[in-house]
């Protein structure tokens, strides 16, 4: 089982690479992956108070699986996708678990749609907007190799977070 003690923080190699998509062929391993996913997320919360979806990358796992945990319910997302970008926009301080005590403001789109499969392989669509949408472009960038740092508005959109 995977720990706090092994979350990927900034400036290692591999959250800057693009994942590679799940196959049908790894579903038995989604299970582990998913309860190694669960269990970093709940220390994280529990160390610094947030944390509602990580991605693969962020445990060094570098394939292209999100997982959510909102208002109680998980959420498994297998090769997920964006589209339907809403062009109205909304700027945000962004904060990550790669780092934890630091925020980026960055600028995110108001409505996203997500395609994916889910645990069983089912495709999915999933239109969302607002908070829900932000997390999904957050970890989706991590997918491929993307961090808020790199999205930040400008160079003063750094704040540290005690």
């Amino acid at each position: 089982m995977k720990t706090l003690a092994d979350l990927v923080l900034l400036g290692d190699p591999r959250l800057y690479e693009v994942c590679e998509p799940v196959t049908e062929a790894d579903l038995p391993l989604v299970a582990g992956w998913v309860a190694d996913l669960h269990q970093v997320m709940q220390e994280v919360r529990a160390r610094y108070g947030f944390g509602r979806g990580i991605a693969a990358p962020q445990l060094g796992l570098m394939k292209r699986l999100v997982y959510l945990h909102l208002d109680g319910r998980s959420h498994v997302l297998l090769n997920p996708e964006l589209s339907e970008c809403s062009p109205a926009m909304f700027e945000l301080w962004d904060d990550c678990m790669c780092f934890p005590n630091l925020l980026v403001r960055v600028q995110r789109h108001e409505a996203v749609t997500v395609t994916y499969r889910d645990a069983q392989w089912q495709p999915q669509r999933w239109p969302v907007q607002g908070a829900v949408a932000e997390l999904l472009q957050h970890e989706c960038d991590h997918l491929d190799g993307i961090l808020c740092t790199m999205r930040a508005l400008d160079a003063q959109s750094f704040r540290w977070r005690p």
